[in-house]
C-alpha cells in the first residue's frame, strides 16, 4: 500500500482500515505489557514513572521526526496512551493484587 499511488477514496479507505486494525493489534500487545509489568512490579507505587513516561514519548517523536510525522501530533497521541497505559497497569495492579 503506498499512498502516492492510491486515486481513489475507496483505496484511501481500505488502505486506512488495513492500518487501523494493524494498531489495533499493537495496542493489544502493548497493553499485555502493561499487564506483565502490573505482575512484576513490587508496589503499586511503581507503577507511574514519569522518568519513563518522559522517555517514551520523547522517543516516540524522535521517530515522528526520523518517519516525518507531525511530532506534535505524535507527542499528545503518546500523552494519552502512556496516561492510558499508566491507568491500565493500575487496575490491573489493584485486580490482581488489590
Amino acid at each position: 500500500m503506498n499512498p502516492d499511488d492510491y486515486s481513489s477514496m475507496a483505496e484511501v479507505r481500505a488502505g486506512v482500515d488495513a492500518i487501523d486494525r494493524d494498531l489495533v493489534a499493537l495496542l493489544a500487545q502493548r497493553f499485555a505489557h502493561m499487564r506483565a509489568a502490573a505482575r512484576i512490579k513490587p508496589d503499586r507505587s511503581a507503577v507511574r514513572d514519569e522518568a519513563r513516561k518522559r522517555q517514551v514519548i520523547d522517543q516516540a517523536c524522535a521517530q515522528a521526526a526520523r518517519m516525518g510525522a507531525p511530532v506534535e501530533i505524535v507527542g499528545d497521541l503518546w500523552e494519552q496512551l502512556v496516561e492510558a497505559s499508566i491507568a491500565y497497569e493500575m487496575a490491573e495492579f489493584d485486580r490482581t493484587r488489590g
